[in-house]
C-alpha cells in the first residue's frame, strides 16, 4: 500500500504558477481558490531586498491537525495512499479545520468572489447547492471532496486523488515521462516547466522522492507542529529558501 508524497525542488522552481493554473483547470476551482498556491514575499532589508516565491499545496500530513479538529469527521485520513480528504456530505462548514491547519491551504465556498461576475451565478446548478459549469470533469466524488464544490463546505488539494489512486499497484513514482504512469500523475506535477515537482511512494525505498529527500536533505514545512507533512522541499541555497513560519503565515 503506497503512501504518496510530493517533493518540490525550490532551486528549480521559477514561480511561474503553471501548477496553480493546471490545478484550477483540473479541479474546477473558482478564481482565488488556489489549491496549488505560490506565495511571493520579500527577503532582506532595503536596499538589498530580494523577491522570493514559495509553492504551497496541501501537505497531506501524517498526523493532520485538521482531522482532529473536525467535529463531524468530514475531514479524514485515507489509509490507502495517505491522502487527507474531505467528505462534503458530512462537512457543515464550521471552518474548524481551517483554523487548525497551520498551512492555510483550505477554502470555504461562500466567501465573497474575488472577480465579477460570480461564475457560480453564470452557471447555476439545479440542486441549489452547487454550480454547474459546462467544462466540469467526470470525476465527481463528494465523499472525497472531488468535483463541483457545493455551498457551505470546505475544500482543498486532493493530490489529484481521481488520478493518483488509480495508478498501477507497486509503482514507486508517478512520472509525466513514463507512459505507464503519465495519466496518473498529479496535474501540478505534469505541467511544471522546470520539472521542480516529483510525486511518489514515500514508503518505497527505491522511489525517486525518497532518494531526493535523502540526497538533498529534504525538509518539511513547520515540522515542529508535529503534523509530519508528506510534502518535502529541497533547497541547496542557490534559489528560493523555505520561509520562516512567520513569513508563511503572514503571506
Amino acid at each position: 500500500m503506497a503512501k504518496w508524497g510530493m517533493v518540490i525542488d525550490l532551486d528549480k522552481c521559477t514561480g511561474c504558477q503553471a501548477c496553480t493554473t493546471a490545478c484550477a483547470m483540473e479541479n474546477n476551482r473558482l478564481p482565488g481558490e488556489n489549491w496549488q498556491d505560490v506565495l511571493f514575499y520579500h527577503e532582506g532589508r532595503y536596499p538589498n531586498v530580494n523577491m522570493k516565491w514559495f509553492p504551497r499545496p496541501c501537505m497531506h500530513c501524517e498526523h493532520p491537525s485538521c482531522v482532529a479538529a473536525c467535529p463531524t469527521k468530514a475531514t479524514y485520513k485515507d489509509p490507502d495512499g495517505g491522502y487527507v480528504l474531505i467528505d462534503w456530505n458530512k462537512c457543515i462548514g464550521c471552518k474548524a479545520c481551517m483554523v487548525a491547519c497551520p498551512y492555510g491551504v483550505r477554502f470555504y465556498t461562500d466567501e465573497k468572489p474575488v472577480v465579477q461576475p460570480d461564475i457560480r451565478s453564470v452557471f447555476p446548478g439545479k440542486d441549489g447547492r452547487s454550480w454547474d459549469p459546462p467544462y466540469k470533469g467526470p470525476h465527481d466524488d463528494p465523499s472525497r471532496g472531488i468535483g463541483i464544490q457545493p455551498k457551505g463546505v470546505v475544500s482543498k488539494c486532493t493530490f489529484c486523488y481521481h488520478k493518483t489512486s488509480t495508478a498501477p499497484k507497486g509503482v514507486a513514482d508517478l512520472d509525466e515521462d513514463d507512459p505507464k504512469t503519465k495519466e496518473h500523475t498529479p496535474a501540478c506535477v505534469r505541467v511544471c516547466p522546470p520539472k521542480a515537482r516529483y510525486f511518489g511512494d514515500l514508503d518505497n525505498p527505491a522511489s525517486k522522492v525518497n532518494k531526493l529527500i535523502a540526497d538533498k536533505r529534504g525538509v518539511r514545512l513547520l515540522d515542529h507542529t508535529g503534523n509530519k507533512p508528506q510534502v518535502y522541499y529541497l533547497s541547496g541555497g542557490a534559489g528560493a529558501a523555505v520561509p520562516s513560519s512567520r513569513e508563511t503565515n503572514k503571506a
